[in-house]
């Protein structure tokens, strides 16, 4: 498998391409969907919410704090995961700059 080069490109758009990672994955949005609706952090009950095995839900959580997302604190033997509010408030503001742009008024096809 080849580098992704990611060097090569900005590092606005190299910022996009990760906070759009995030939603690349149905399991990885209803997981935010859910941090988002019980408005808490959550201690494991995400098994029984989402419908996947613990170790996918595992590996959606570690690649949504990897992002920045949610973050994670230890209690006891389990990790509580909410949302980071500050990376989600940036993400929100880089992700409307790129989705605000507009189409030129002329078509080009």
């Amino acid at each position: 498998m080849g580098l992704a080069k990611t060097e090569i490109f900005t590092d606005s758009q190299n910022e996009i391409a990760l906070f759009a990672k995030a939603f690349g994955h149905p399991a990885r949005v209803a997981i935010l969907q859910h941090l988002f609706k019980i408005n808490t952090c959550v201690c494991g009950d995400l098994v029984d919410e989402i419908g996947l095995a613990q170790p996918t839900i595992s590996q959606h959580l570690k690649e949504l704090k990897h992002l920045g997302l949610i973050k994670g604190s230890v209690e006891g033997t389990s990790v509580c995961y909410c949302i980071n509010p500050e990376v989600w408030t940036k993400m929100k503001v880089v992700m409307t700059e790129f989705l605000d742009q507009d189409l030129p008024k002329t078509s080009c096809c």
